[in-house]
């Protein structure tokens, strides 16, 4: 089964990590497992998940708590594409309560929420808790920090068949609070090999205070076309420096906890399937998100931790690439965190403006509700819109909608084939999306 698994990730073999997460699990008790950012966490807890699933059992089987919206669809999505045959399903604060309550008319064998949209659900009865032997608190340090204690302590005392509990983190714990009901866990520890910079090199750019809005542009230029994200402390910051880029119309997203959760989820995608290369961000895109293949760092503002830094810092250099983060510095700044010397990157020269990324995303207002699939998509495109395979990029099929990244120079001439056209007998609105 496990193999069957790894071929559709496409992923060669599982880590030490993985395997060890998965040999604890299946003793049968309680298991912490310690790993850093970007180790691989969700196949981790997934596996022994789904050892623990009955087909032959009906309703809520496993529930997985975590603390952000968007860490709740990454794991819904990596559960789809293991291809198990189990259904799953999502609920979140900004998801439409109707469409959650609706999806328990056939209850999942698997719940991915947020704590406080979970205990919604059950102080309105909206799922029977009674069938659920599994319970996973994913990136539960962080859920603390986010103030998620009282939900999370009602849900759990509402849980009375659990068999197992699994609790995951990035950061190690003196103490797990008594409301987790976890008991003489296996505790799984791979933080111990954690290097502050895995095959990442450190680089740092002197400013001034009153420059350091021209010299991110600068860096921006320089790097060129690497996908790239940039950190900020604050929201404000990071719409001045979204500000400074639209004026020189140069590509980019951005993502903080300010923004609608559709916005959130759109910059997500598009950074993902590279119609983006410029993300700019606060800490909330510093861990459990799925946001691969990110080349370069700047921390345009460094963070008050070396927790937080390290955080930041795992989105590049993960699973073996390699990475660069940029800390941009102002001569009256210090960080006691920032330890030895780090290599300094000269800005003299001049940089041309990165170019925009060849690919673009394409809204189309069908998704799983619609029955819409992406073969159904890759059909539209290739056999009515004239592409090629290579032409077309990431799909991902949301509830109510799909989104596809395809060659940015074929994009007008592809919108005016598929104008009136059709998916499943049904006329959608297909832009490009914004």
């Amino acid at each position: 089964m496990v193999e069957k698994i790894l071929e559709k990730l496409a992923i060669t073999k599982l880590n030490d990590m993985q395997r060890a997460s998965l040999d604890a699990a299946e003793k049968g008790g309680d298991v912490v497992l310690l790993a850093p950012t970007g180790s691989g966490k969700t196949l981790g807890f997934l596996l022994p998940v789904l050892k623990n699933l009955d087909a032959a059992r009906k309703g809520v089987q496993a529930l997985v708590l975590v603390p952000s919206r968007e860490l709740a669809l990454q794991i819904e999505q990596v559960f789809r594409q293991m291809g198990t045959g189990f259904k799953v399903n999502c609920c979140y604060g900004g998801h439409p309560v109707r469409t959650e309550r609706n999806n328990f008319e056939q209850p999942p064998a698997v719940l991915i929420g947020t704590p406080g949209r979970i205990a919604y659900h059950l102080r309105h009865e909206n799922f029977d808790e009674s069938t659920i032997t599994t319970l996973v608190l994913d990136e539960f340090d962080k859920a603390l920090e986010f103030g998620f204690q009282e939900d999370m302590s009602y849900i759990i005392r509402r849980l009375l068949s659990l068999k197992q509990r699994m609790l995951t983190s990035a950061t190690a714990m003196e103490l797990i609070p008594d409301f987790t009901g976890v008991s003489n866990p296996i505790q799984i520890d791979f933080l111990k090999d954690q290097k502050a910079a895995p095959d990442l090199k450190l680089k740092k750019v002197t400013t001034t205070a009153a420059d350091k809005l021209d010299t991110l542009f600068q860096l921006i230029c320089k790097i060129g076309e690497r996908a790239t994200l940039i950190f900020c402390n604050h929201r404000e910051t990071v719409d001045r420096i979204s500000d400074l880029l639209i004026d020189q119309r140069l590509g980019h997203d951005i993502f903080h906890g300010g923004m609608e959760q559709d916005e959130r989820e759109r910059a997500l995608l598009k950074f993902r399937n590279g119609s983006i290369r410029i993300l700019i961000t606060t800490d909330l895109a510093s861990r459990g998100l799925d946001i691969p293949e990110v080349e370069c760092i700047i921390h345009y503002q460094l963070p008050y931790t070396e927790d937080a830094f390290l955080h930041r810092n795992g989105r590049t250099a993960r699973m073996n690439a390699k990475g660069t983060a940029y800390l941009i510095i102002a001569d009256d700044e210090q960080y006691p965190f920032l330890k030895g010397d780090i290599e300094t990157e000269p800005l003299k020269g001049q940089f041309k403006l990165p170019k925009d990324s060849p690919w673009q995303t394409l809204y189309i207002a069908a998704g799983k509700k619609d029955k819409v699939n992406k073969i159904d998509i890759v059909g539209l495109l290739l056999k009515k819109g004239g592409l090629q395979k290579e032409d077309v990029g990431l799909i991902e099929v949301k509830d109510q909608a799909s989104y596809v990244a395809v060659k940015r120079n074929l994009v007008a001439h592809l919108l005016n084939s598929l104008y009136n056209e059709k998916i499943k007998n049904k006329k959608v609105k297909i832009e490009i999306a914004m």
